[in-house]
Formats: C-alpha cells, structure tokens, sequence
C-alpha cells in the first residue's frame, strides 16, 4: 500500500510496449501509465462510480505483482482527511 498526494492517468501507453500498464512513484505522488482502452474503461467507471482495478506488469509474465485499485466509500470519515 502506498499514500499518495495525488494520481496521474496517463492514457498514451502503446499495447506493443509490452506492459499491460505501469506505475511509478513522481514526487509525492503516483503516475500510473495506461492504454487508451484502459482509460476509456476507467472513465466510464469514474462515471458509473464503479470500484475499477489496474493490473500492472508485462503481458508475458503471469507473475504480477502490482494493482492500482479505484475504490469508492461510503463514509468519507474512514479515510485520510489531510
């Protein structure tokens, strides 16, 4: 788990890159680099206010080891108020 200040969306990741998506830390924040069929799903469930969960990782590997979940709460004072 990591705290961040803020998210980046990047929706200009290339499917022959190899990566079904990718995340790094920028500042104190995170950029999380997605295809544009990632990011029209993403919107759409932005939209819907549907939870929404990114694989990172390279498409030839089974051996995933990072996700990027949206979630959305119910009662806002459960999460971070600064």
């Amino acid at each position: 788990v990591t705290g961040v200040s803020f998210v980046v969306f990047n929706g200009a990741l290339k499917p022959s890159s190899g990566f079904l998506a990718k995340s790094s830390i920028v500042e104190d924040g995170l950029m999380v680099q997605i295809t544009p069929e990632t990011m029209e799903s993403l919107r759409q469930a932005l939209r819907d206010k549907k939870d929404f969960k990114i694989t990172c990782g390279k498409t030839d590997t089974g051996d995933v080891k990072e996700y990027v979940d949206i979630c959305w709460v119910e009662n806002e004072e459960k999460t971070n108020t600064g």
